[in-house]
Protein backbone atom coordinates (compact mmCIF):
# COMPACT_ATOMS: atom_id res chain seq x y z
CA UNK A 1 0.00 0.00 0.00
CA UNK A 2 1.61 3.15 -0.54
CA UNK A 3 2.74 5.47 2.15
CA UNK A 4 -0.14 8.67 2.04
CA UNK A 5 1.01 12.06 3.51
CA UNK A 6 -1.65 12.78 6.74
CA UNK A 7 -4.42 14.50 5.57
CA UNK A 8 -6.61 17.19 7.65
CA UNK A 9 -9.14 14.35 8.31
CA UNK A 10 -6.44 12.43 10.05
CA UNK A 11 -5.50 15.54 11.82
CA UNK A 12 -8.65 16.24 12.79
CA UNK A 13 -9.24 12.71 14.18
CA UNK A 14 -5.57 12.55 16.22
CA UNK A 15 -6.85 15.72 17.56
CA UNK A 16 -10.15 14.62 18.61
CA UNK A 17 -8.93 11.10 20.15
CA UNK A 18 -6.26 13.33 21.94
CA UNK A 19 -8.80 15.71 23.51
CA UNK A 20 -11.50 12.66 24.33
CA UNK A 21 -8.76 10.59 26.27
CA UNK A 22 -7.38 14.22 27.97
CA UNK A 23 -10.78 14.49 28.87
CA UNK A 24 -11.65 11.30 30.26
CA UNK A 25 -8.02 11.82 32.24
CA UNK A 26 -8.99 15.24 33.38
CA UNK A 27 -12.74 13.82 34.74
CA UNK A 28 -11.55 10.55 36.18
CA UNK A 29 -11.87 9.65 39.93
CA UNK A 30 -8.47 8.92 40.26
CA UNK A 31 -5.59 11.90 40.21
CA UNK A 32 -4.49 12.87 37.03
CA UNK A 33 -0.61 11.52 36.01
CA UNK A 34 1.53 13.35 33.82
CA UNK A 35 2.36 10.04 31.99
CA UNK A 36 -1.79 9.65 31.34
CA UNK A 37 -1.51 12.72 28.82
CA UNK A 38 1.48 11.54 27.27
CA UNK A 39 -0.29 8.12 26.60
CA UNK A 40 -2.98 10.69 24.87
CA UNK A 41 -0.86 12.15 22.97
CA UNK A 42 0.58 8.93 21.65
CA UNK A 43 -3.17 7.82 21.00
CA UNK A 44 -3.53 11.21 19.22
CA UNK A 45 -0.63 10.68 17.05
CA UNK A 46 -1.18 7.09 15.71
CA UNK A 47 -3.83 8.50 13.48
CA UNK A 48 -1.29 10.60 11.86
CA UNK A 49 0.20 7.28 9.99
CA UNK A 50 -2.95 4.97 10.17
CA UNK A 51 -3.82 6.06 7.02
CA UNK A 52 -0.23 4.31 5.66
CA UNK A 53 -0.03 1.82 7.96
CA UNK A 54 -3.57 0.87 9.44
CA UNK A 55 -2.18 -2.48 11.00
CA UNK A 56 0.86 -1.10 13.05
CA UNK A 57 -0.93 1.69 14.02
CA UNK A 58 -3.90 -0.60 14.94
CA UNK A 59 -1.53 -3.14 17.20
CA UNK A 60 0.13 -0.15 18.78
CA UNK A 61 -3.32 1.19 19.87
CA UNK A 62 -4.26 -1.89 21.58
CA UNK A 63 -0.61 -2.43 22.99
CA UNK A 64 -0.69 1.52 24.41
CA UNK A 65 -3.95 1.08 26.09
CA UNK A 66 -3.19 -3.05 27.62
CA UNK A 67 0.23 -0.69 28.85
CA UNK A 68 -2.22 1.68 30.32
CA UNK A 69 -4.28 0.35 32.08
CA UNK A 70 -0.96 -1.91 33.28
CA UNK A 71 0.11 1.13 34.77
CA UNK A 72 -2.77 1.92 36.81
CA UNK A 73 -3.71 4.94 34.78
CA UNK A 74 -6.95 6.73 35.34
CA UNK A 75 -9.80 4.42 33.60
CA UNK A 76 -10.75 5.99 29.95
CA UNK A 77 -12.12 3.48 28.62
CA UNK A 78 -11.53 1.27 25.35
CA UNK A 79 -14.13 3.59 22.70
CA UNK A 80 -11.98 6.86 23.51
CA UNK A 81 -8.68 5.80 22.13
CA UNK A 82 -9.72 3.15 19.71
CA UNK A 83 -12.78 4.17 17.83
CA UNK A 84 -10.89 6.51 15.35
CA UNK A 85 -8.23 3.70 14.79
CA UNK A 86 -10.91 1.53 14.22
CA UNK A 87 -12.36 3.26 11.88
CA UNK A 88 -8.81 4.57 9.80
CA UNK A 89 -8.19 0.70 9.60
CA UNK A 90 -11.46 -0.43 8.00
CA UNK A 91 -11.34 2.69 5.81
CA UNK A 92 -8.46 1.50 4.31
CA UNK A 93 -9.88 -2.39 3.62
CA UNK A 94 -8.37 -4.09 7.09
CA UNK A 95 -12.36 -4.52 8.67
CA UNK A 96 -10.99 -7.82 9.49
CA UNK A 97 -7.95 -6.70 11.52
CA UNK A 98 -10.12 -4.14 12.64
CA UNK A 99 -12.91 -6.60 14.50
CA UNK A 100 -10.59 -9.05 15.73
CA UNK A 101 -8.64 -6.04 17.39
CA UNK A 102 -11.24 -4.58 18.57
CA UNK A 103 -13.11 -8.30 20.14
CA UNK A 104 -9.84 -8.71 22.00
CA UNK A 105 -9.73 -5.53 23.63
CA UNK A 106 -13.60 -5.71 24.74
CA UNK A 107 -12.51 -10.00 25.51
CA UNK A 108 -9.48 -8.43 27.72
CA UNK A 109 -11.60 -5.52 29.39
CA UNK A 110 -14.61 -7.75 30.49
CA UNK A 111 -11.96 -10.24 32.24
CA UNK A 112 -9.80 -7.78 33.27
CA UNK A 113 -12.52 -5.79 35.21
CA UNK A 114 -14.65 -8.89 36.66
CA UNK A 115 -11.17 -10.08 37.99
CA UNK A 116 -10.90 -7.04 39.83
CA UNK A 117 -14.66 -7.70 41.40
CA UNK A 118 -16.64 -5.09 39.12
CA UNK A 119 -20.38 -5.38 39.29
CA UNK A 120 -20.81 -8.72 36.84
CA UNK A 121 -24.31 -6.74 35.32
CA UNK A 122 -22.58 -3.67 34.94
CA UNK A 123 -19.31 -5.38 33.01
CA UNK A 124 -21.83 -7.09 30.76
CA UNK A 125 -24.72 -4.92 30.87
CA UNK A 126 -24.13 -1.33 30.29
CA UNK A 127 -20.54 -1.42 29.88
CA UNK A 128 -19.88 -3.92 27.16
CA UNK A 129 -22.56 -3.04 25.21
CA UNK A 130 -22.18 0.24 24.64
CA UNK A 131 -18.40 -0.02 23.65
CA UNK A 132 -18.78 -3.35 21.65
CA UNK A 133 -22.31 -0.88 19.64
CA UNK A 134 -19.75 2.18 19.44
CA UNK A 135 -16.79 0.02 17.84
CA UNK A 136 -19.12 -2.18 15.55
CA UNK A 137 -20.32 1.30 14.40
CA UNK A 138 -17.21 2.85 13.53
CA UNK A 139 -15.89 0.08 11.97
CA UNK A 140 -19.10 -0.63 10.33
CA UNK A 141 -18.73 3.48 9.09
CA UNK A 142 -15.57 2.82 7.97
CA UNK A 143 -16.09 -0.03 5.73
CA UNK A 144 -19.06 2.23 4.17
CA UNK A 145 -16.74 5.42 3.76
CA UNK A 146 -14.53 2.87 1.98
CA UNK A 147 -17.18 1.17 -0.35
CA UNK A 148 -18.89 4.90 -1.37
CA UNK A 149 -15.11 5.59 -2.83
CA UNK A 150 -14.74 2.46 -4.48
CA UNK A 151 -18.33 3.09 -6.49
CA UNK A 152 -17.08 6.37 -7.28
CA UNK A 153 -13.98 5.50 -8.33
CA UNK A 154 -15.70 2.27 -10.38
CA UNK A 155 -18.24 5.15 -12.05
CA UNK A 156 -15.18 7.28 -12.75
CA UNK A 157 -13.82 4.73 -14.71
CA UNK A 158 -16.67 3.84 -16.61
CA UNK A 159 -17.58 7.15 -17.24
CA UNK A 160 -13.86 7.42 -18.98
CA UNK A 161 -14.27 3.73 -20.89
CA UNK A 162 -18.02 4.97 -22.15
CA UNK A 163 -16.18 8.25 -23.29
CA UNK A 164 -13.41 6.59 -24.81
CA UNK A 165 -15.93 3.92 -26.54
CA UNK A 166 -18.05 7.51 -27.94
CA UNK A 167 -14.93 8.90 -29.10
CA UNK A 168 -13.65 5.42 -30.94
CA UNK A 169 -17.60 5.18 -32.23
CA UNK A 170 -17.52 8.97 -33.28
CA UNK A 171 -14.30 8.63 -35.53
CA UNK A 172 -15.17 5.37 -36.97
CA UNK A 173 -18.57 6.87 -38.02
CA UNK A 174 -16.47 9.96 -39.15
CA UNK A 175 -14.29 7.56 -41.27
CA UNK A 176 -17.33 5.52 -42.70
CA UNK A 177 -18.70 8.89 -44.02
CA UNK A 178 -15.05 10.02 -45.47
CA UNK A 179 -15.05 6.42 -47.38
CA UNK A 180 -18.87 6.79 -48.59
CA UNK A 181 -17.69 10.41 -49.93
CA UNK A 182 -14.45 9.01 -51.48
CA UNK A 183 -16.77 6.01 -53.36
CA UNK A 184 -19.75 8.53 -54.16
CA UNK A 185 -16.74 10.91 -56.12
CA UNK A 186 -15.12 8.13 -57.35
CA UNK A 187 -18.18 6.71 -58.88
CA UNK A 188 -19.24 10.15 -60.22
CA UNK A 189 -15.97 11.37 -61.44
CA UNK A 190 -15.19 8.04 -63.20
CA UNK A 191 -18.49 7.83 -64.93
CA UNK A 192 -18.34 11.63 -65.94
CA UNK A 193 -14.48 11.41 -67.16
CA UNK A 194 -15.43 8.25 -69.58
CA UNK A 195 -18.31 10.04 -71.19
CA UNK A 196 -16.46 13.15 -71.65
CA UNK A 197 -13.18 11.01 -73.18
CA UNK A 198 -15.22 8.86 -75.58
CA UNK A 199 -17.32 12.37 -76.65
CA UNK A 200 -13.86 13.94 -77.41
CA UNK A 201 -12.95 11.10 -79.49
CA UNK A 202 -15.82 11.40 -81.20
CA UNK A 203 -15.91 15.42 -81.50
CA UNK A 204 -12.81 14.99 -83.30
CA UNK A 205 -13.30 12.21 -85.36
CA UNK A 206 -16.16 13.86 -86.41
CA UNK A 207 -14.52 17.11 -87.09
CA UNK A 208 -11.56 15.15 -89.03
CA UNK A 209 -14.55 14.03 -91.33
CA UNK A 210 -15.91 17.10 -91.72
CA UNK A 211 -19.79 15.80 -90.07
CA UNK A 212 -20.78 19.08 -87.60
CA UNK A 213 -23.54 17.32 -86.39
CA UNK A 214 -21.83 14.30 -84.66
CA UNK A 215 -19.69 16.92 -82.93
CA UNK A 216 -22.85 18.86 -81.65
CA UNK A 217 -24.16 15.59 -80.57
CA UNK A 218 -20.87 14.62 -79.13
CA UNK A 219 -20.10 18.21 -77.26
CA UNK A 220 -23.79 18.34 -75.77
CA UNK A 221 -23.07 14.75 -74.66
CA UNK A 222 -20.12 16.31 -72.57
CA UNK A 223 -22.14 19.20 -71.49
CA UNK A 224 -24.92 16.86 -69.96
CA UNK A 225 -22.30 14.72 -68.39
CA UNK A 226 -20.50 17.65 -67.13
CA UNK A 227 -23.27 19.29 -65.46
CA UNK A 228 -24.82 16.35 -64.01
CA UNK A 229 -21.23 15.71 -62.19
CA UNK A 230 -21.19 18.99 -61.19
CA UNK A 231 -24.79 18.62 -59.69
CA UNK A 232 -23.45 15.79 -57.90
CA UNK A 233 -20.34 17.18 -56.22
CA UNK A 234 -22.22 20.28 -55.09
CA UNK A 235 -24.29 17.94 -53.10
CA UNK A 236 -21.62 16.00 -51.89
CA UNK A 237 -19.45 19.24 -50.89
CA UNK A 238 -22.98 20.10 -49.45
CA UNK A 239 -22.96 17.30 -46.80
CA UNK A 240 -19.48 18.14 -46.01
CA UNK A 241 -20.18 21.43 -45.32
CA UNK A 242 -23.89 21.02 -43.48
CA UNK A 243 -25.54 22.93 -45.78
CA UNK A 244 -28.84 21.98 -46.45
CA UNK A 245 -29.64 24.26 -49.32
CA UNK A 246 -27.55 22.23 -52.19
CA UNK A 247 -28.21 18.55 -50.83
CA UNK A 248 -30.27 16.52 -52.85
CA UNK A 249 -31.62 12.86 -52.59
CA UNK A 250 -28.80 10.05 -53.63
CA UNK A 251 -29.46 8.90 -56.90
CA UNK A 252 -31.68 5.16 -57.17
CA UNK A 253 -33.56 3.07 -59.43
CA UNK A 254 -35.61 5.57 -60.84
CA UNK A 255 -32.57 7.37 -62.52
CA UNK A 256 -31.42 4.65 -64.15
CA UNK A 257 -33.34 5.34 -67.44
CA UNK A 258 -31.21 8.55 -67.74
CA UNK A 259 -28.15 7.12 -66.95
CA UNK A 260 -28.67 4.81 -69.73
CA UNK A 261 -29.80 7.14 -72.24
CA UNK A 262 -26.64 9.16 -71.30
CA UNK A 263 -24.47 6.17 -72.05
CA UNK A 264 -26.31 5.81 -75.31
CA UNK A 265 -25.60 9.04 -76.60
CA UNK A 266 -21.73 8.51 -76.06
CA UNK A 267 -22.24 5.59 -78.43
CA UNK A 268 -22.77 2.58 -76.82
CA UNK A 269 -26.65 1.25 -76.80
CA UNK A 270 -27.64 -0.11 -73.54
CA UNK A 271 -30.70 -1.54 -73.52
CA UNK A 272 -32.72 -1.07 -70.17
CA UNK A 273 -34.99 -3.43 -68.60
CA UNK A 274 -36.63 -3.13 -65.10
CA UNK A 275 -38.95 -5.65 -63.38
CA UNK A 276 -40.89 -5.86 -60.51
CA UNK A 277 -41.91 -3.16 -57.89
CA UNK A 278 -38.49 -1.03 -57.67
CA UNK A 279 -40.64 2.00 -56.24
CA UNK A 280 -40.64 0.91 -52.73
CA UNK A 281 -37.44 -0.17 -52.32
CA UNK A 282 -35.43 1.03 -49.64
CA UNK A 283 -33.14 4.04 -50.00
CA UNK A 284 -29.96 2.59 -49.29
CA UNK A 285 -30.24 -0.38 -51.82
CA UNK A 286 -31.78 2.11 -54.64
CA UNK A 287 -28.80 4.58 -54.59
CA UNK A 288 -26.37 0.92 -54.20
CA UNK A 289 -28.03 -0.45 -57.44
CA UNK A 290 -27.47 2.92 -59.11
CA UNK A 291 -24.10 2.93 -58.54
CA UNK A 292 -23.08 -0.52 -59.32
CA UNK A 293 -24.83 -0.09 -62.97
CA UNK A 294 -22.96 3.00 -63.47
CA UNK A 295 -19.20 1.29 -62.13
CA UNK A 296 -20.60 -1.80 -64.95
CA UNK A 297 -21.54 0.89 -67.67
CA UNK A 298 -17.92 2.81 -66.61
CA UNK A 299 -16.03 0.04 -66.78
CA UNK A 300 -17.49 -1.10 -70.05
CA UNK A 301 -16.87 2.53 -71.25
CA UNK A 302 -13.25 2.51 -70.71
CA UNK A 303 -12.28 -0.98 -71.27
CA UNK A 304 -14.55 -3.53 -73.08
CA UNK A 305 -15.06 -1.69 -77.04
CA UNK A 306 -18.34 -3.26 -76.64
CA UNK A 307 -21.32 -2.48 -79.01
CA UNK A 308 -24.01 -3.16 -76.51
CA UNK A 309 -24.81 -3.51 -73.09
CA UNK A 310 -27.87 -4.92 -71.59
CA UNK A 311 -28.94 -3.78 -68.02
CA UNK A 312 -31.03 -6.31 -66.10
CA UNK A 313 -33.15 -5.23 -62.84
CA UNK A 314 -35.75 -7.40 -61.12
CA UNK A 315 -37.21 -7.05 -57.88
CA UNK A 316 -39.00 -9.92 -56.14
CA UNK A 317 -40.22 -10.20 -52.30
CA UNK A 318 -36.89 -10.56 -50.32
CA UNK A 319 -34.09 -9.39 -52.95
CA UNK A 320 -32.79 -7.20 -55.81
CA UNK A 321 -30.41 -8.34 -58.40
CA UNK A 322 -28.60 -6.35 -61.42
CA UNK A 323 -27.13 -8.09 -64.41
CA UNK A 324 -24.65 -5.91 -66.87
CA UNK A 325 -23.46 -7.90 -69.65
CA UNK A 326 -21.54 -6.47 -72.44
CA UNK A 327 -20.36 -7.90 -75.37
CA UNK A 328 -16.81 -6.83 -75.62
CA UNK A 329 -13.75 -8.69 -75.32
CA UNK A 330 -13.89 -9.69 -71.99
CA UNK A 331 -11.02 -10.43 -69.05
CA UNK A 332 -8.47 -12.05 -70.89
CA UNK A 333 -8.22 -9.35 -73.58
CA UNK A 334 -9.23 -6.78 -70.92
CA UNK A 335 -7.43 -6.87 -67.85
CA UNK A 336 -8.59 -3.17 -66.43
CA UNK A 337 -11.50 -5.41 -65.87
CA UNK A 338 -10.38 -7.61 -63.40
CA UNK A 339 -12.08 -8.13 -60.17
CA UNK A 340 -8.94 -6.63 -58.52
CA UNK A 341 -9.62 -3.56 -60.06
CA UNK A 342 -10.22 -0.50 -57.80
CA UNK A 343 -13.44 0.21 -59.32
CA UNK A 344 -14.93 -3.08 -58.75
CA UNK A 345 -13.85 -3.92 -55.37
CA UNK A 346 -15.15 -0.43 -53.98
CA UNK A 347 -18.36 -1.76 -56.09
CA UNK A 348 -18.13 -5.53 -54.30
CA UNK A 349 -17.54 -3.18 -50.98
CA UNK A 350 -20.91 -1.22 -51.31
CA UNK A 351 -23.31 -4.80 -51.95
CA UNK A 352 -20.95 -6.71 -48.71
CA UNK A 353 -22.15 -3.43 -46.70
CA UNK A 354 -26.20 -4.35 -47.39
CA UNK A 355 -25.44 -8.04 -46.78
CA UNK A 356 -25.45 -9.10 -50.55
CA UNK A 357 -22.94 -10.79 -53.04
CA UNK A 358 -21.34 -9.49 -55.83
CA UNK A 359 -19.24 -11.82 -58.93
CA UNK A 360 -17.69 -10.50 -61.98
CA UNK A 361 -16.19 -12.50 -64.63
CA UNK A 362 -16.77 -13.86 -68.58
CA UNK A 363 -20.06 -13.91 -69.78
CA UNK A 364 -21.07 -17.13 -71.67
CA UNK A 365 -21.45 -15.57 -74.57
CA UNK A 366 -18.49 -13.27 -74.56
CA UNK A 367 -18.31 -9.71 -72.68
CA UNK A 368 -18.06 -9.66 -69.30
CA UNK A 369 -21.17 -9.74 -66.98
CA UNK A 370 -21.73 -8.08 -63.96
CA UNK A 371 -24.49 -10.08 -61.15
CA UNK A 372 -25.32 -8.86 -58.35
CA UNK A 373 -28.13 -9.83 -55.31
CA UNK A 374 -29.04 -7.59 -52.80
CA UNK A 375 -31.20 -8.12 -49.80
CA UNK A 376 -34.33 -5.78 -49.64
CA UNK A 377 -34.08 -5.50 -46.35
CA UNK A 378 -31.30 -3.18 -46.44
CA UNK A 379 -27.72 -2.75 -44.68
CA UNK A 380 -27.34 -5.28 -41.77
CA UNK A 381 -26.77 -4.30 -38.26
Amino acid sequence: MPVSRPTRTDALLGLATFCLVATAVATGDRPAAPAAYGFAVGFGALLLVARSWPVPALLATALGITAYYTLGLPPIGLAAPAAAVLYAAAERGRVRWAAVVGGALLVVSVVTRLAEGDDTAIVLGFGLGSEAALMLAVVALGDAVRNRRSLRAELARQALVAAEDRRREAARQVEAERLRIAREVHDTLGHTMSVVTLQSAVAQEALADSAPERVGAALAAIRSAGGSAMAELRATLGTLRGDAGVRRPPPGIDQLAALAEGVSRSGLPVDLRVDGDVDTLPAVVGTTAYRVVQEALTNTLRHARATRVEVTVRATGSQLTLEVVDDGRGVAASPGQAGGSQGLRGMSERVALLGGTAHTGNAGTGGFRVSVRLPLSGPRA
